[in-house]
């Protein structure tokens, strides 16, 4: 059996890592924000701001909104000239130093994030489907973390939210990255783009520290609605999943690789591996509301 993060010490903890501000394009103050998600019952929240010229390159103070059952994680969304469509980059960045340096003007895509990555920080790929960024592009960032796979301010933006499909393509391939979901919420009323999709970090505490950790070493899920309790691996023969009531779960792979169970209300489900080949599963619960939970890419 393959070793599981639903074994490792710590609990989970409930946060958001891609958040904006009127310290940018947001439309709430950072203390609106901080309160919007401390009031819903998360425990952390990333207020991400543009990181550009425009906005006077920002790293949103949020350490003031600490509490005992609440903390933040200082970010920014980098950008840089230029992807191959010729698009500015947004590279989400989370756990940066105050005192990051400003985008030089010649400063590529690569080149940040490693600056970013250099710094300490979680670094993902922002809304890949959002500007229809290309394996090539993804792949020219250098070792990032993860790609965000669904973007809750695309929804109602561009209806492009989904960006699984680029990272399958990548695993596919050998490719290793994490999946996120995020809000990116701005509190637009044009678009519903909080409280939307959110992370389930299992830490030993809740410290910035120790969530950017287990950030970087994938352990954590992604959640609309339903929650993940257990995953069970036992490579070339079958994998179990324990969840909150579900109507499917589907473990999906490389190419046509999938298989699926149904139920009602159902908290269970042994799958087969036996048609998996690798060199990755990973695992999607959904409800009766149309809600989803994402495992992370488990390598075989």
């Amino acid at each position: 059996m393959l070793d599981s993060v639903f074994d490792k010490p710590g609990r989970y903890w409930k946060g958001n890592l891609h958040t904006h501000s009127t310290e940018s394009d947001g439309l709430l103050a950072p203390d609106d924000v901080c309160r919007i998600y401390r009031d819903a019952g998360y425990h952390f929240v990333a207020i991400t701001d543009h990181f550009s010229e425009r906005y006077g390159f920002p790293i949103t103070n949020t350490r003031p909104y600490w509490d005992d059952n609440f903390v933040t994680l200082l970010g920014a969304e980098l950008h840089a000239d230029a992807t191959e469509l010729g698009d500015t980059w947004h590279i989400l960045a989370v756990g940066l130093p105050v005192n990051f340096q400003p985008t030089p003007p010649t400063e590529n895509g690569a080149a940040l994030a490693g600056r970013a990555l250099e710094a300490g920080a979680y670094v993902a790929v922002a809304h890949p489907y959002w500007y229809n960024l290309s394996e090539y592009d993804i792949c020219s960032l250098g070792p990032v973390h993860a790609v965000e796979t669904w973007n809750g301010t695309a929804v109602d933006d561009s209806d492009r939210a989904d960006g699984w499909y680029i990272l399958d393509n990548l695993l596919a391939r050998g490719s290793r990255y994490f999946a996120c979901t995020t809000d990116d919420a701005h509190f637009d009323p044009k678009r519903s783009d909080a409280l939307r999709a959110w992370a389930w970090v299992k830490a030993e505490a809740l410290t910035p520290e120790s969530i950017l950790i287990s950030l970087k070493a994938g352990d954590y899920y992604s959640s609309s609605g339903p929650m993940i309790h257990d995953i069970r691996v036992f490579p070339s023969e079958k994998i179990v999943v324990r969840c909150s009531p579900a109507s499917r779960v589907f473990v999906t792979g490389r190419g046509a690789n999938f298989i699926s169970a149904y139920g009602v209300n159902m908290t269970e489900a042994e799958l087969s591996l036996r048609r998996f080949t690798g060199p990755y599963c990973r695992v999607t619960v959904r409800d009766e509301q149309g809600r989803k939970a994402w495992s992370n890419p488990i390598w075989f």
